[in-house]
């Protein structure tokens, strides 16, 4: 059964597909620069920075819950012949956490960490850290303030970071950019990220 996160976004994905509507982020226009190599996509939605990486020569693995996204994701690539497999992935499942399994030159967890629980988030952050080789780079962003934007989160199942706690959780890393950003939301109130992109040294 999806949790209601993957529902969302499965339900977001289908219109997005219907619209073509295949534009980068502004995270991930901020990431896609620092990105090479071996690059893991953790929560790819669509694939739009996947596939652009692809595109720039990166051997790219992404992983997401929609089937709709890694669905169109496998499409395209395989139209484009780019080196790049989609596999669709329960990231926040109960049982049977997801775990990397290997390193990689860059990791991207793009709008993902804040769809789980405090403990949950912690340490799949901390996963990412380690799993990210001497020189490679991570591109992370979180939600830190969220106000009614939380209506599609599962309640007591998502986690707001500090502002400043991706970069305390990496204290040894070249920081190579960073972005606080604010957006409207329903009732006069606003969502705010921060993106931190930063190099292992």
């Amino acid at each position: 059964m999806p949790t209601p996160s993957i529902h969302f976004f499965e339900t977001q994905f289908q219109h997005q597909v219907c619209a073509g509507e295949f534009v980068l982020n502004p995270f991930e226009r901020l990431a896609l620069p620092y990105l090479s190599g071996e690059l893991l996509d953790l929560g790819c939605g669509l694939g739009n920075l996947a596939l652009d990486a692809a595109m720039r020569g990166c051997k790219v693995t992404a992983l997401d819950g929609s089937a709709t996204a890694i669905g169109r994701i496998r499409e395209t690539a395989l139209a484009l012949g780019l080196d790049l497999q989609a596999h669709e992935v329960d990231l926040g499942a109960d049982l049977g956490h997801y775990a990397i399994e290997r390193d990689y030159d860059s990791i991207v967890a793009i709008g993902l960490l804040m769809f789980f629980p405090r403990a949950r988030a912690e340490a799949m952050l901390a996963d990412i850290a380690a799993h990210v080789k001497p020189g490679g780079v991570v591109a992370l962003n979180v939600l830190i303030e969220g106000t009614t934007f939380l209506g599609m989160f599962e309640p007591d199942h998502y986690h707001l970071f500090a502002p400043g706690a991706l970069k305390a959780a990496l204290p040894s890393w070249e920081v190579l950019a960073e972005s606080i950003d604010r957006f409207p939301a329903p009732n006069d109130t606003e969502k705010v990220f921060d993106t931190l992109i930063a190099r292992r040294r």
